[in-house]
């Protein structure tokens, strides 16, 4: 009785430690969170947000409140959070009512921004809409000119429109001439790869298109109206890619423009952790950008989400970025920590201007969109509420300086704080072992700090008899962490049925022993804690066109007898079929049960019998889906029962 009692209480604190769970919406202004301050920054670092989305938000009834709970304008807010800049994105003819940054839209905000004392970055997209990575799609305007023809559009056009900006006393102090421009830009003449048979500019087309830009942006700097202005300072050209931890992507890249002697002044880089990398990653690639290329480099996207919940009904994009050594949760604390990580690597790297936060006020506000028919998907990213109500974690910005601390009127506050300690595990520890058999244990594992940030540490684990565990049992092993007291619980499964499916969540990140027999495109590993039954990885569907695959994985050298395999499956629904199948184990016998998803997050186990006769078995994963289908699975088993 004693020692189920001490088991029971170890499995609770297994339990506490093991599941940390972030903070709700609702909740996330009464929050309290630590900052540490950033050494090396300075006062000119860039702190800066993109709010182009402000004038929808306006327009749809959108309001922000600040600490005391008063309603004021958001530049007031951000300016007294330690915001110095604002970056706002310029479409051409704005369509499909995706917002409205239009000159006639942004103009306006830009005056405001100027007028409230902010600096001023202005995207040009060169696009109708959207403009990024996967689209680059020539204003509708521009469609039909040749080179010539186009070149001179978009020289014309930067020009004139920074000249409007200027004469409404909203000079720009920076300038991107173009928006993640990974695959060039203006497709197809600013294409730098295209798709088999298609006819592309390539390098050529797209750094021709990146100097007339960046002379549009130099004779507006000296023209005439910009000296009547007084104004003789250099506006900065920005050329911006995505994947800010890509290395080879950027040095192909500018080692073209370069080549072309392309003029500009600024390497943008956009990161987002959950799909860029680490932070290390993210510093060894702009330290080796400033070296090779002696430009100045600035982050001009990033974001991390406060909370999991979300605002309509429009879903989110957000993942969990849990990496081989480090994360955050998504919590109030983890977004600040996460922000304050990324200025820390770019006040480290020689040439650092800063970082620019993606869309922090885009509030889920009916008609204020991805689009007219589209809610928010960035509203858990947000440094304000889905009220409005600004987030401690708004004071990041004064805080990475030393300065800012802040108490709300909700309950919430912010302040400086370092030597953050190790509270709860990242993930779960789970490990099987058979009878008498020490079991492999991890040396190092995933703890989440007070700072909500995730880091991958050393574990020394106590000791144990496993001599004696002769018979199945559940052993809660104790660890100890060099240098605090926390305690982690390792949950050990003493087992007479041993998984034959190794990897059997994905963890490697690779399909390993198993077999794809369809579009890899389609099914994959994912990468995304938030999507995995447990761990961080899991075997991923999806495709914008209807498919079928078998993902299958032969196992040998059987005894014969009656086995158990299960999967855990989760997903949008709609399929044609999926099933769990089993076959080859005795002459053309097959069995299989039928999955059904039913939504994001709801998980269910399926389980087969297999009576195994022929010493062997193939396990089978089968899909038949429609356009748009979705759906992950995980854990794995297979199991001999009889």
């Amino acid at each position: 009785m004693k020692r189920f009692l001490m088991a029971a209480a170890l499995c609770a604190s297994f339990m506490l430690c093991a599941f940390a769970k972030p903070n709700s919406a609702e909740d996330g202004v009464k929050q309290n969170i630590l900052v540490e301050p950033v050494k090396g920054i300075t006062d000119d670092f860039i702190r800066g947000v993109d709010i182009s989305s402000l004038s929808d938000i306006e327009r749809a009834g959108g309001k922000f409140y600040d600490d005391d709970g008063s309603e004021k304008d958001l530049f007031y807010i951000l300016k007294s959070h330690g915001v110095n800049w604002i970056r706002l994105r310029v479409w051409n003819k704005p369509v499909n009512g995706g917002g409205s940054n239009s000159l006639e839209t942004d103009i306006p905000l830009a005056k405001r921004a100027k007028d409230a004392g902010f600096k001023l970055l202005i995207d040009f997209h060169y696009s109708d809409f959207w403009a990024d990575p996967a689209k680059q799609y020539m204003p509708e305007e521009w469609k039909g000119l040749n080179e010539k023809e186009l070149n001179a559009a978009v020289e014309t056009f930067t020009r004139d429109s920074l000249k409007k900006f200027i004469a409404a006393g909203a000079r720009p102090d920076m300038v991107q001439i173009g928006n993640e421009l990974n695959n060039g830009f203006m497709w197809p003449l600013g294409k730098i790869w295209g798709d088999k048979g298609e006819k592309v500019g390539g390098f050529a087309g797209f750094t021709k298109l990146l100097q007339s830009a960046a002379r549009g942006v130099r004779s507006a700097q000296g023209s005439l109206l910009d000296k009547v202005m007084g104004k003789d300072q250099k506006i900065k050209i920005v050329v911006h890619l995505a994947d800010g931890c890509d290395n080879g992507l950027y040095h192909t890249v500018f080692d073209e423009v370069t080549k072309a002697k392309v003029d500009f002044d600024v390497i943008g880089l956009s990161y987002y952790n959950y799909w860029h990398g680490s932070t290390a990653q993210l510093k060894r690639n702009m330290t080796d950008l400033s070296k090779v290329y002696g430009k100045e480099l600035c982050v001009m996207e990033t974001a991390y989400a406060f909370t999991e919940d979300d605002g309509d009904s429009q879903g989110n994009v957000f993942q969990i970025f849990s990496g081989e050594n480090e994360g955050y949760l998504p919590s109030v604390q983890g977004q600040a920590t996460a922000v304050r990580d990324v200025m820390n690597v770019v006040a480290a790297v020689p040439n650092g201007l800063g970082v620019f936060y993606w869309e922090p006020a885009w509030i889920p506000v009916k008609g204020a969109g991805l689009s007219n028919s589209e809610g928010d998907t960035w509203e858990n990213q947000g440094m304000f509420d889905f009220k409005g109500r600004a987030l401690p974690s708004l004071a990041v910005w004064n805080l990475a300086g030393g300065k800012g601390a802040v108490k709300n009127k909700w309950g919430g506050s912010a302040s400086n704080g370092s030597g953050f300690l190790p509270y709860a595990l990242g993930d779960p520890i789970e490990v099987t072992t058979t009878p008498g058999k020490e079991p492999d244990m991890p040396k190092f594992s995933r703890v989440l700090f007070t700072n909500d940030r995730e880091n991958k540490i050393q574990v020394v684990w106590e000791k144990h008899d496993w001599k004696s565990e002769k018979k199945a049992n559940v052993v809660y092993l104790k660890g100890t962490i060099s240098g605090t007291d926390f305690t982690p619980v390792a949950k050990v499964t003493v087992s007479t049925r041993v998984n034959l499916v190794e990897d059997n969540s994905f963890e490697s990140g690779k399909l390993g022993k198993w077999t794809l027999d369809g579009d890899p495109a389609a099914c994959f590993i994912e990468d995304n804690k938030g999507n995995a039954h447990s761990g961080k990885c899991t075997y991923k569907y999806w495709l914008g066109q209807g498919f079928k695959s078998t993902l299958s994985q032969t196992f040998t050298g059987l005894s014969n007898g009656t086995y158990e395999a299960s999967i855990w499956a989760m997903g949008g629904g709609g399929e044609n079929e999926i099933s769990l199948r089993a076959a080859g184990f005795d002459g053309n016998k097959t069995v299989s049960t039928k999955i059904e998803n039913t939504g994001w997050k709801n998980w269910k186990q399926y389980k087969i019998k297999i009576p195994v006769k022929d010493g062997k078995l193939t396990l089978e994963i089968f899909l038949d889906t429609n356009n748009g289908n979705w759906g992950n699975f995980d854990d794995v088993e297979l199991y001999k029962v009889e």
